[in-house]
């Protein structure tokens, strides 16, 4: 099997040190093209107003100037052209992805755009117990990764399909299961900016995170993170809501066109 390996916290990034470790337990043909430089919260985005650089750094491993979504066009149209991967893996995320967070998502986007490529593709990341610089942990990622893309990878996976796993801030002894969960919900109704003066006098802004909304009776990532459970949720491209379309077709009714 061949793997793709990707992030957006960049190839100098220990969670790509852990995934490449993870993808090293399941292939021995592993190849990464992942961005010279940190892209989280890059999202889905494309690099359009400047040219997008691609540089070998050893057999097999690529830094690209660009976003995550870069990273895996340039891999799947350029490194790896004539012989595609049958997985794309991307992360291990320093921090974790959920709820509306994967749509801000470089991680989960590299995987949106492999899924887009009709390959299979699983993000992952993980909640730090230390944020510190260099104090990052990502040994339950890597004990428990390899495993869940196994049985994950055995089953049959719908169109338009990728899979978001989240692996909670315990050490790999300490977790308490694996769950298939939904995606959580954040109110993110009241916009939560943290103020700062720099010593110029000028105010400066760090975006915070908003208040998680329970859901009673649903099993959603951010609940499994609460209980240290590894999170494996299912998402899709396709962003229709449905059940809104008979209401809308109604009101629109008079402005349908004419037969």
């Amino acid at each position: 099997m061949r793997i793709l390996v990707t992030n957006d916290d960049g190839i100098n990034a220990p969670g790509l040190v852990a995934l490449e470790a993870i993808a090293a337990q399941l292939s021995d043909d592993v190849w990464v093209v992942a961005p010279a430089e940190e892209q989280s919260g890059a999202g889905h985005s494309l690099t359009l107003s400047q040219p997008v650089r691609l540089r070998e750094i050893s057999p097999r491993r690529f830094a690209v100037r660009g976003t995550p979504t870069d990273c895996v066009m340039l891999a799947l149209g350029a490194v790896m052209e004539d012989h595609k991967p049958d997985l794309i893996l991307s992360g291990v995320n320093r921090g974790a992805n959920l709820a509306e967070d994967v749509t801000y998502s470089g991680t989960v986007s590299a995987a949106m755009e492999g899924c887009l490529a009709g390959i299979r593709s699983i993000a992952l990341s993980a909640v730090m117990m230390d944020y510190t610089a260099g104090m990052e942990d990502f040994s339950t990622a890597i004990a428990h990764g390899a495993e869940i893309i196994r049985r994950v990878q055995a089953v049959d996976w719908q169109h338009g399909t990728l899979i978001n796993i989240n692996f909670p801030p315990v050490m790999p002894d300490a977790v308490a299961g694996v769950r298939v969960t939904e995606q959580g919900f954040r109110d993110y109704g009241n916009i939560h900016l943290v103020k700062r003066i720099d010593p110029r006098g000028f105010p400066y802004y760090w975006h915070g995170f908003g208040k998680e909304k329970p859901a009673p009776g649903h099993e959603t990532d951010l609940k499994a993170m609460h209980e240290a459970c590894i999170s494996v949720t299912p998402l899709h491209l396709d962003m229709t809501h449905y059940q809104s379309m008979a209401a809308l077709k109604l009101a629109l009714a008079p402005l349908a066109e004419k037969a």
